[in-house]
């Protein structure tokens, strides 16, 4: 059961980072009409922090969890 949680959330926290990635190619950050009525809006501070937010905090978590993983492979026992 926790490996099946472990894979659901490296598949949606890898989502989360690829949608961080790609969000701010996704609109116009010079034009505010294309984010103004996004979550977040209208300003692009919040959009991107609503919108990225979420992706960088699942790359911190998954990169502590493969470090904390590497660490528990090495150590003798």
């Amino acid at each position: 059961m926790r490996r099946t949680a472990s894979v659901i959330g490296l598949v949606v926290g890898l989502y989360l980072v690829a949608r961080a990635i790609v969000e701010p190619f996704v609109i116009d950050m010079t034009d505010p009409a294309t984010y103004r009525n996004d979550w977040g809006g209208p300003s692009l501070l919040g959009v991107l922090l609503v919108h990225c937010g979420p992706g960088v905090l699942s790359g911190i978590l998954i990169a502590v969890a493969l470090r904390r993983r590497r660490a528990r492979i090495r150590r003798p026992e």
